[in-house]
């Protein structure tokens, strides 16, 4: 028997409609057709023939059902769809008929809760019962959509409580609610999950973006405690050195105080054996003058005796044991300002490594600059060209001081920039409030919002109500300024010798700071050869 998968489209199609045959019936002469086809055919004919061969037909046949064909057809039927439906896609409902793979469902039946596929679907297009079922677009978990008071679909919402119902339920217990039909409160609630998706997404970025700065903080502060163990290191080392160094120093100083002592000893000594010989041989001569009896012989030899060699009162001389007391006491006591001016240098050196990875990057702001100072293009130089240029009128530019602001300002954290200073012999700098006075002449003190040092006469101060002067140890050649907005702290370090020139603490700022600086306050005679750059930090170990 030939399978349906050997049959063509053409061996099942009815020669009327020319589509695959449905509810296939013959002819006498043997001819298949639709039943409805060929009903219609004859009923419009006066004489009953085979529209195939024209075979005429005295009476008009009585129908009958092709068995044979009919099973090939619904086989064919089936493989033709099997062919035409792909296989299930991602949120496709599935047939609940199909035993083999499912195919994709065309309709569900609210009644049969079930989804059909096309092919399983050809009884509720046939059978007049099951034509009166209701038809839907395919929904998965039919059951779920059913109201189980009312056995109806699922296809209202109510908005006071929040829940589907039916069109029943509107008639009596939802009745004075308000109801919406389900699609309407889907593109409410899509709306709704769009706001919430993009609130979660935007919390979600946020809780990154935290743990991205946890993840930074513990990295830099790996960094640190590195650095700080470096630095420990370091100043332990130094220390180690300066106690080896003083060692090394009180050792030699008792070996020299001892290698005195015995050489004053072995000195004494000499001169007492010396003295010792030179009785010794005037013993051996009186010794036998003692033996003699005779008067004038023992005069006679005596006045030949030599006399007593000049010798020292040994009662008065005496080699003191020595005592290391005070020599310790001083050597210790010069330890501890060593070890003293070195931890001070270490933490001072250490602290500037650290204030350093705050660097802002500072240019200076021509609109405030004085009408004597000069910048660069790239707004990190000035220099005071000791001639008053013609410069737009502006609000912000001072007048009084030959001074400029950065660009920049600072309201809260930490800044730190670097500032070359070298063969200038006049300058100042610092920061400053953003309310500092430029039109009118003042005292640049932290009561009058600036924190600045300055130097002029080989002379470097802290400008404070009275300038504090500072200690001088060499050339200065740049200075490196850290400020803490909110510990209020403003410090001032030599970048070259990685030392700290003074700290301003316990202020605090209620105002935007700027680097504030200065080549030439006071002098306007002549301007200083070299500028004052604000240059990139160079860290080193």
């Amino acid at each position: 028997m030939a399978s349906a998968s050997s049959w063509s489209e053409e061996n099942c199609s009815c020669p009327i409609c020319l589509d695959v045959l449905r509810s296939p019936v013959f002819t006498p002469c043997g001819h298949n057709y639709c039943r409805t086809c060929i009903t219609r055919f004859w009923d419009e004919q006066v004489r009953y023939k085979c529209p195939v061969c024209n075979e005429l037909f005295h009476t008009r046949p009585d129908l009958r059902v092709n068995t044979f064909i009919s099973e090939m057809i619904s086989e064919f039927r089936a493989s033709v769809l099997a062919k035409d439906q792909s296989c299930l896609e991602p949120g496709e409902v599935p047939c609940d008929v199909c035993t083999g793979p499912q195919l994709k469902a065309v309709k569900s039946c609210l009644e049969c809760f079930t989804s059909y596929c096309q092919t399983h679907l050809e009884r509720h297009q046939r059978i007049e019962r099951l034509k009166r079922h209701q038809l839907f677009e395919p929904m998965d978990r039919l059951e779920e959509r059913m109201c189980k008071k009312h056995d109806q679909l699922l296809d209202l919402f109510c908005r006071t409580e929040q829940v589907c119902v039916c069109q029943f339920c509107t008639k009596r217990d939802h009745r004075s609610h308000p109801v919406v039909p389900l699609k309407e409160e889907y593109e409410v609630k899509t709306a709704q999950l769009g706001n919430i998706e993009s609130g979660v997404e935007q919390m979600i970025q946020k809780r990154k973006l935290k743990i991205k700065e946890i993840k930074d903080t513990v990295k830099l502060s790996t960094k640190d405690t590195e650095r700080a163990i470096a630095d420990g290191l370091q100043a332990l080392t130094t220390l180690i050195r300066c106690i080896e160094k003083w060692q090394d120093d009180i050792n030699q100083t008792v070996k020299a105080k001892l290698k005195s002592t015995e050489k004053q000893a072995e000195d004494f000594i000499k001169e007492l054996e010396q003295e010792i010989e030179d009785l010794t041989n005037i013993r051996s001569e009186v010794k036998p003058l003692s033996h003699i009896k005779d008067h004038l012989l023992f005069i006679q030899a005596f006045r030949s005796l030599k006399d007593l060699p000049p010798t020292r009162d040994w009662t008065t001389v005496e080699v003191s044991p020595l005592s290391y007391v005070g020599t310790l006491r001083r050597s210790l006591d010069q330890l501890e300002e060593t070890l003293n001016m070195e931890m001070m240098k270490l933490c001072d050196a250490a602290e500037l490594k650290r204030f350093q990875q705050y660097e802002d990057d500072v240019t200076l702001d021509p609109d405030t600059a004085h009408r004597r100072l000069i910048l660069s293009e790239d707004g990190k130089q000035v220099h005071s060209g000791g001639i008053v240029r013609k410069l737009p009128e502006n609000p912000k530019r001072f007048t009084a001081h030959q001074l400029v602001l950065s660009r920049q300002s600072f309201s809260s954290g930490r800044f730190y920039f670097e500032v070359q200073v070298k063969d200038n012999a006049e300058w100042w700098l610092g920061v400053a409030s953003e309310s500092i006075k430029r039109k009118s002449f003042t005292r640049f003190t932290p009561k009058n919002g600036c924190w600045m040092i300055s130097f002029n006469n080989n002379k470097l101060l802290f400008r404070e109500e009275h300038a504090v002067r500072l200690l001088l140890k060499g050339e200065l050649q740049k200075v490196g300024v850290f400020v803490d907005y909110d510990e209020g702290l403003v410090c001032f370090y030599d970048v070259e010798a990685r030392v700290k020139l003074c700290s301003a603490t316990g202020y605090t700022f209620r105002e935007p700071l700027f680097p504030i600086l200065s080549p030439c306050l006071f002098n306007i005679e002549v301007g200083n050869s070299a500028p004052l750059i604000i240059s990139p930090v160079n860290q080193t170990d």
